[in-house]
């Protein structure tokens, strides 16, 4: 709920959580030990407690169900989703490694899309039409990480992984967010790529590309920063990650 004393701003964590409904799990072809390995590999772990939202009084939007239920970040039609070739559009039907996921119809498809992607997106739109309407201006702050090591299904294999990717958009990402973004990160001693190796932000759809009033980043944080991403536990890393994400965000939201 967004409340008047709110900044306009939105932590988003779309790939944070690993649960799986037990109609879905079903639908999915790997066995237990082969969903752990799975879950370990694309889930965004911990992101969704990156940030001290109480700190910040900002609006966080978390997605409830692991990406492997239906993707929110991808675009709902594969023609438009460049992943889709990969078996990885908004409902998955291949592994990272590109392995049958799942093997559904259209029917199936649609009906996932209905229950687990469009009230997601229906709710951020008018979270986000509640923040124009209070401050005339949003921020999204879209929170990722990602594996030290290229996984197979991904576009960029180079090898010599930042440890910050900052993901823009033509539209709705102003030079001066990521002016202060990449200044902050290496002011810290840390490497920062922009749009390597992701590219792009989150906007949803009833503001993509049509409000400037919306802004949008990525933070792509890799995870051998924060986690042993062996057994999926956070490591001695994670506090300096949260302040260090918490206080780049309190910067963006005195700029906003």
């Amino acid at each position: 709920m967004v409340t008047i004393n709110m900044p306009p701003v939105i932590v988003h964590a779309p790939h944070a959580s690993t649960h799986i409904p037990e109609g879905v799990r079903a639908q999915i072809l790997l066995d237990d030990r082969q969903l752990e390995h799975e879950l370990r590999m694309v889930t965004d772990h911990f992101t969704n407690e990156m940030v001290d939202i109480e700190a910040l009084g900002a609006v966080r939007i978390q997605y409830e169900y692991s990406r492997l239920v239906v993707d929110p970040e991808r675009f709902r039609h594969d023609t438009n989703e460049v992943m889709a070739t990969k078996g990885l559009g908004a409902v998955y039907t291949r592994t990272a490694s590109g392995e049958p996921l799942r093997d559904i119809g259209p029917g199936v498809r649609e009906r996932l899309l209905r229950r687990f992607y469009d009230p997601y997106h229906e709710r951020f739109n008018a979270t986000v039409a509640e923040l124009l309407e209070l401050h005339n201006r949003s921020l999204i702050v879209d929170l990722h990480s990602f594996s030290s090591w290229p996984l197979p299904y991904e576009l960029d294999k180079a090898p010599d992984r930042p440890d910050i990717c900052l993901g823009t958009d033509e539209y709705h990402t102003q030079d001066w967010l990521v002016d202060l973004a990449a200044a902050y990160f290496t002011s810290k001693g840390l490497q920062v790529r922009l749009n390597r190796p992701f590219a792009g932000t989150f906007v949803p759809a009833d503001f993509y590309p049509k409000d400037r009033r919306v802004a949008s980043i990525m933070i792509e944080v890799n995870r051998a920063l924060y986690m042993d991403e062996g057994t999926g536990d956070k490591s001695d890393g994670f506090p300096v990650v949260q302040d260090l994400i918490t206080g780049l965000i309190s910067k963006a939201e005195a700029a906003v």
